[in-house]
């Protein structure tokens, strides 16, 4: 694909981008590249300096943190039409990166060097907006994340993510393992509660997924106190 065609599409997920004056259009065009992340390529690394700011144009990326022990936390996800809090929080700091990032299945980024960003901040309101609301969204999620650690039992959590990740079948593809990773905790804390789940009639287990099939239990479990 051309970079003509890859600005289209970026275009196309980030209108307000496309409305910038001329000669912010010319700056953006100008400084754009257009990583392509396999699935399980390293989009960023803990501690690895910001170099540009990122926005998902197709695929997802997945942020997290890792314990000393080996074990995962999910932070957040980015999809397309997604920008990443993190590499906005290192270009407005000037810090390193608190978490990594890898790409879950073939991913298409639009990647803006940061004297670009830097440039554009200072000089187009409109950018300038479209960043600093964004960042706002995104930060008002994390402190969301972060009650949820903190103070929600791990069977809320659990339904709460199963019903968030199922498809439009009731489908969530992801083994218990993968879904331990993204809520911290480990597998056989997870399998416990599904096997219950499916007990009930809640949940089936099937290899490498589970189906939903009475989501009024489950969400009854997000408002239980």
């Amino acid at each position: 694909m051309s970079h003509t065609e890859c600005v289209e599409r970026w275009f196309e997920q980030f209108p307000v981008l496309g409305k910038l004056p001329v000669d912010h259009l010319h700056i953006l065009r100008a400084g754009v590249h257009f990583p392509v992340l396999e699935a399980g390529a390293t989009a960023y690394e803990l501690a690895g300096e910001c170099a540009n700011y990122l926005m998902c144009i197709e695929g997802r990326t997945r942020v997290f943190r890792m314990s000393a022990g080996g074990r995962q936390i999910l932070i957040y996800r980015v999809g397309p039409r997604g920008t990443c809090v993190l590499t906005t929080q290192g270009l407005l700091s000037g810090g390193t990166f608190p978490a990594e990032s890898v790409a879950e299945q073939r991913t298409v980024l639009a990647a803006l060097p940061a004297e670009t960003f830097r440039h554009l901040m200072a000089a187009s309101p409109a950018f300038r907006t479209f960043v600093l609301d964004d960042y706002a969204k995104l930060t008002a999620i994390l402190f969301g994340l972060l009650d949820e650690i903190a103070f929600a039992p791990l069977e809320q959590r659990l339904a709460g993510h199963l019903l968030a990740q199922a498809d439009g079948r009731g489908m969530v593809t992801a083994t218990h393992w993968q879904i331990a990773a993204d809520l911290g905790t480990v597998r056989e804390v997870v399998s416990r509660h599904l096997a219950g789940w499916e007990r009930a009639g809640w949940v089936r287990i099937l290899r490498g997924q589970v189906e939903i099939r009475d989501r009024i239990a489950l969400a009854s479990l997000r408002t239980r106190p």
